[in-house]
């Protein structure tokens, strides 16, 4: 097994980690831990794909368990927030929605013989929900703080819809085709 695919276990495995420090309030500093784990898995999100392309280990595991690890991490993140009273359930529901509808999306394309790419609304999409994620675990109770983490959650749920859009409009013709 190569570098980028024992990341995205690791990835994987620490998943649990986070919930048990997110949810279990009675563990010292755990809020803290949760927000060391949840960024470090962040940065093996970033770190095996990087590591895949530029010494070409992509794997048919790889291309499947990367982005089901990240989608994990994201919807676990987002269900804890709901639970904690920290989100709208509504909110969690559209940005949980919007990684169905792409990844749907792109075994469409994939069936098609088309790759899809991750475009620019959705690489920053992506950076606002690591940010907003880790902002809501730590959640210091600061009203400057509090003030900018309700920023980053309107901010991820508005660009969680202009990235779904952007994907769907630039590459609508997928839908309507019949390509195979």
């Amino acid at each position: 097994m190569n570098l980028p695919n024992k990341l995205t276990i690791i990835r994987v495995l620490m998943i649990p980690l986070y919930l048990i420090f997110m949810l279990l309030p009675q563990i010292p500093y755990g809020k803290y831990v949760a927000g060391i784990i949840f960024t470090l898995a962040a940065i093996t999100d970033a770190l095996d794909g990087y590591i895949a392309r530029k010494n070409n280990l992509i794997t048919n595991f790889g291309k499947f368990m990367d982005p089901l690890a990240d989608k994990l991490l994201v919807c676990s993140a987002l269900i804890c927030f709901v639970e904690m009273h920290l989100m709208p359930g509504w909110i969690a529901i559209i940005i949980i929605a919007r990684e169905f509808i792409i990844s749907g999306f792109r075994l469409i394309a994939s069936d098609s013989g088309v790759v899809i790419a991750a475009g620019w609304w959705g690489k920053v999409k992506t950076v606002v929900q690591i940010v907003m994620s880790v902002m809501l675990t730590i959640n210091l109770d600061y009203k400057f703080i509090n003030i900018l983490e309700v920023i980053s959650v309107y901010l991820a749920l508005a660009l969680t819809i202009i990235s779904m859009m952007d994907y769907l409009i630039k590459n609508r013709k997928l839908l309507y085709s019949d390509i195979k």
